[in-house]
C-alpha cells in the first residue's frame, strides 16, 4: 500500500489521502480503523462545585446554579475537542505503570491525565451586561502547556452565567478510543472511493457541459483545456469532474445530446480517502496512526495462530 496526500490537501481540518496498491477491504478496515481505534484525548470527568461563593472585593454573593445542568455541561466538555500529542506518550489509564494497582478514585498522575480548572462569575450586579457567555478558552490548563485549548476551539460556548451565578469544576482528559465515545472519536465524515480518470470521448458533444459555464474548486472553467491528450488524471479535477457530469446525466434533458461524451475508467487498486478532523490532531497523524493500530491487531492475530498451530 502507498498513501500520499491530495495536492491542495489538507484544507483546514480537512484531508484527501491518494492510496494505491490496495483493494476496497483494505481500505475500508483503514476507515474503521480511522474512526474507532485512534487513540485522543477528550475530557472524561468532571468535579463541579456546588454551593455559595462571596465576592470579597464586592461583597456579592454567587450560586452553583446557571441555565444548563451539570450532565449537559459536563457533555459539551468532553466534545471539546484536547490537543493530542502521541509523541509525548500519554498512557491509557487502565494501562498507565504508575496507576494501575490504584484503586478507581485514586487513579490519575501526569502520565495518563490532563487536568484542567474553570472558575467564572456571571456579571456584577451593577454592570449593564445580562450574562456572560462561558467558552472553552475559559478553561485553563494546569498540566503540559501542549494540552492548551487551541485557538481555533477557544469560542466553543459551554454555558451563560447570569448574575449572581458562577460557575467551577475540575475537568480529566484522557486517552481513548472513538469505539468507546465518540468524545474520543478522532475523525468524522471518514469515506472512500475508487480514483477514476476523465477521457475526453466525443469533444464536439462535451460542449453541451462545457457551455455550462461551470468551473471547477480552484476557479478554472470545466472544458476542454482540462484534458491532455483527451485524458485527464489530476485526482482534484477528476473529482470536480464527476460532479460536474450530474449536469449532463439521466433526468437533466441533456444526457442524449451529451451522448456519454466523456466517461469516468477507474483506476485498478486506487482509492481517495477523504475525512475531516475535529481539531485535535492534523489528518496525517490520524491516518499513521490508524495504520500503526491495524499492523499492531494483524500483528498480534500472526502471533495467537503461530502459538495455536505450535
Amino acid at each position: 500500500m502507498k498513501a500520499s496526500i491530495v495536492d491542495g490537501w489538507p484544507k483546514g481540518n480537512s484531508i484527501k489521502i491518494l492510496v494505491e496498491g490496495t483493494d476496497a477491504a483494505q481500505v475500508n478496515a483503514l476507515r474503521r480503523a480511522i474512526m474507532a481505534d485512534v487513540p485522543k484525548m477528550a475530557i472524561s470527568k468532571v468535579m463541579f462545585t456546588l454551593g455559595v461563593n462571596q465576592d470579597n472585593n464586592r461583597g456579592e454573593i454567587f450560586e452553583s446554579v446557571n441555565a444548563l445542568p451539570d450532565e449537559v455541561i459536563a457533555h459539551r466538555l468532553a466534545m471539546i475537542p484536547i490537543p493530542t500529542h502521541p509523541e509525548e506518550g500519554m498512557a491509557f489509564p487502565d494501562e498507565c505503570e504508575t496507576c494501575l494497582n490504584l484503586a478507581e478514585d485514586d487513579k490519575g498522575c501526569p502520565s495518563c491525565q490532563v487536568l484542567y480548572t474553570l472558575n467564572v462569575q456571571g456579571p456584577s450586579s451593577d454592570s449593564d451586561e445580562p450574562h456572560r457567555v462561558v467558552r472553552a478558552g475559559d478553561l485553563t490548563n494546569v498540566s503540559d502547556p501542549l494540552f492548551d485549548i487551541s485557538e481555533e476551539m477557544q469560542s466553543i460556548p459551554l454555558t451563560y452565567l447570569a448574575q449572581g451565578q458562577f460557575l467551577e469544576f475540575i475537568a480529566f482528559a484522557t486517552l481513548g478510543r472513538g469505539r468507546d465515545h465518540a468524545k474520543w472519536a478522532s475523525a468524522s465524515a471518514v469515506t472512500f472511493q475508487p480514483v477514476y480518470e476523465a477521457e475526453l470521448k466525443k469533444p464536439k458533444k462535451a460542449d453541451v457541459l462545457f457551455g455550462l459555464d461551470l468551473s471547477t474548486t480552484d476557479g478554472r472553467p470545466i472544458d476542454a483545456k482540462l484534458f491532455k491528450s483527451k485524458k485527464c488524471t489530476d485526482i482534484a479535477t477528476v473529482l470536480d469532474l464527476e460532479k460536474a457530469l450530474h449536469q449532463v446525466g439521466p433526468g437533466t434533458g441533456r444526457d442524449g445530446d451529451f451522448d456519454d461524451a466523456i466517461v469516468l475508467n477507474q483506476v485498478e487498486g486506487s482509492f481517495v480517502f477523504s475525512f475531516d478532523t475535529d481539531g485535535s490532531m492534523p489528518g496525517s497523524t490520524i491516518f499513521n496512526l490508524a495504520l500503526e493500530e491495524l499492523k499492531s491487531r494483524f500483528q498480534n492475530i500472526n502471533e495467537d495462530l503461530s502459538r495455536a498451530f505450535a
